[in-house]
């Protein structure tokens, strides 16, 4: 009777709703998934790969919301990566061709979404570079046929895991190529994530090396969504980078005088950051991302090393400065 129970709870709980989660998953079967007949945006879809020097080797529905997909092969020279894709990993790639070697397969087809006669992948960057240096002529991927489905590169991303570094250029990346379009940055919310990463990734463009892990906890407490079009909120962004990047130099120096005292550590930038952050004391309102970022960069200007201990970087936490 308790094996019994405990097996019921068990599959009660893989039907929990996680927070903020609103889509109900079709009752679509297993049997139900084949599209046999497709539909007319498909058959034109289909023309277009044909056309291409591609194939069609299947159509179906997803399982989760129904929509349709088609599973293609198409010429390796008619793909390329979405242009704001991090930067390929030479050793991660490296890390594929030698699994691919090993296993004289290729197993995990890209998303694909075809633009002007090119195919573009939101998340297979590093597949697809690793199977061009093994000289491969062609490959499988899933063919959306929505391309808005490419600036979801985030959300879909199953290849190497994103630092925050990559992740803010992404999302940099993705605002440029918006930048004359009528959408603003909430109604891309899912793809942007959190407004902390649009300033990082403006602020990552101007300076490669800084260290936004130090910095992005403040950020996701007062940074917010800039209403209006891209081309309205991109200067702010600009902006507000900047002031980002003022705090960094006060920061920096305040670590140069450190360093001069004689105190080593690998934290020593988060350990600045979290002494001149007044958040923890504030309760009520918070202040607003300049406030708060002004006061910062003063009080890292000011900030007495001299009166530092090792003692007290002992006791402070966190990942190293230089973690992204």
């Amino acid at each position: 009777m308790a094996t019994a129970k405990k097996a019921a709870k068990k599959k009660g709980a893989t039907k929990r709703k996680r927070k903020g989660v609103s889509i109900q998953a079709t009752t679509l079967a297993a049997s139900d998934l084949p599209i046999g007949e497709l539909s007319a945006e498909l058959k034109q879809l289909a023309v277009h790969v044909t056309s291409d020097g591609g194939a069609v080797i299947g159509a179906y529905k997803e399982p989760l919301g129904g929509q349709s997909l088609m599973l293609v092969s198409i010429p390796i020279d008619k793909v390329s990566p979405t242009s704001f894709q991090r930067d390929v990993s030479a050793a991660h790639v490296g890390k594929l061709v030698r699994a691919m070697d090993k296993t004289r397969r290729f197993l995990d087809p890209l998303i694909l979404v075809r633009k002007d006669g090119a195919y573009l992948t939101p998340n297979g960057n590093h597949r697809l570079t690793a199977l061009r240096e093994l000289n491969a002529q062609a490959i499988v991927g899933i063919l959306v046929p929505e391309i808005s489905v490419a600036y979801q590169i985030l959300a879909l991303n199953i290849e190497k895991a994103h630092n925050l570094r990559e992740r803010a250029l992404e999302v940099v990346r993705i605002v440029h190529d918006l930048a004359n379009e009528d959408r603003s940055e909430q109604d891309m919310e899912l793809e942007l994530e959190e407004p902390a990463l649009i300033t990082l990734g403006f602020a990552y463009e101007q300076r490669g090396r800084l260290a936004g892990g130090a910095y992005n906890p403040v950020l996701r407490k007062v940074d917010s969504w800039i209403k209006g079009p891209f081309a309205a909120s991109i200067p702010e962004r600009e902006r507000r980078a900047e002031v980002l990047l003022g705090l960094d130099d006060a920061v920096n120096d305040a670590v140069a005088r450190l360093k001069e005292a004689g105190l080593t550590s690998p934290y020593l930038k988060s350990f600045v950051v979290a002494r001149i952050n007044p958040l923890r004391f504030i309760k009520g309102d918070l202040p607003s991302y300049d406030e708060l970022l002004t006061g910062m960069t003063k009080r890292a200007r000011g900030m007495k090393t001299d009166k530092i201990k090792p003692s007290d970087l002992a006791r402070s936490g966190g990942a190293p400065d230089e973690e992204d």
